[in-house]
């Protein structure tokens, strides 16, 4: 009873040192580039009722989102390679090695070259794909029963295999490509509050569903028998 108290005592005390580091990392990242703002500044910026200087405006309209983006797209990162590594009981399982991000980079490249109007349907297609991708390689893994080591092998292949989609795509069409290879390296240059309304739904439902499953994911972890 003790060593179990002693242990959550440890994860309690590592979880508040990373959160003091990330609101340090967020105030470091907001004072300081190619305009170096204040303390003060900040504070005037989260409570002003107008922002007319110019440090309040490279606060709030370019640095505070960008900051907010990074946050939540580490979080949904960090979650989602955290449940593919309970479920497959791999530490090196991740969304690239089973697939799951090939099949959505393939349905993403799809809208933003062959159908660029549409590029606001690029989140919600994407998932989609990583869906289709999650179920074409638990459909080939199968065989009286589902075992992580097979499902990590289909990953790997059905990742190659839309990986080279993408690759024709991108070939076939390269007067296009601009738009979609920034949107698959991804970056965080000139995000901003749109960005932040885009992604602030599926972050917060992700996250909700990711910790009200945490129990299952850990009971998946002590093995199928058990």
């Amino acid at each position: 009873m003790h060593s179990v108290s002693e242990r959550k005592m440890f994860r309690l005390s590592v979880l508040l040192i990373l959160v003091a580091l990330l609101v340090a990392s967020m105030f470091i990242s907001l004072i300081f580039g190619s305009t170096s703002v204040s303390l003060g500044d900040i504070w005037h910026t989260l409570w002003a009722s107008e922002l007319t200087d110019s440090a309040s405006q490279i606060i709030w309209n370019i640095r505070l989102p960008r900051n907010i983006v990074a946050a939540l797209v580490g979080a949904c990162l960090a979650t989602s390679g955290a449940i593919l590594q309970a479920v497959m009981k791999n530490p090196l399982a991740d969304p690239q090695i089973v697939g799951v991000s090939s099949g959505a980079g393939l349905m993403g490249v799809i809208i933003l070259i062959l159908f660029p109007g549409y590029d606001y349907l690029v989140p919600m297609v994407a998932f989609l794909g990583a869906m289709g991708a999650a179920l074409m390689v638990y459909a080939l893994a199968w065989k009286n029963g589902i075992r992580p080591s097979r499902i990590i092998l289909a990953g790997v292949a059905v990742s190659a295999f839309l990986g080279s989609g993408i690759s024709a795509l991108l070939v076939f069409f390269g007067d296009r490509v601009q738009g979609a290879l920034l949107w698959m390296v991804g970056g965080l240059a000139a995000r901003s509050w749109p960005q932040v309304e885009v992604l602030l739904p599926y972050a917060i439902v992700g996250l909700i569903f990711a910790c009200m499953g945490a129990k299952r994911l850990t009971i998946l972890s002590l093995g199928d028998e058990t």
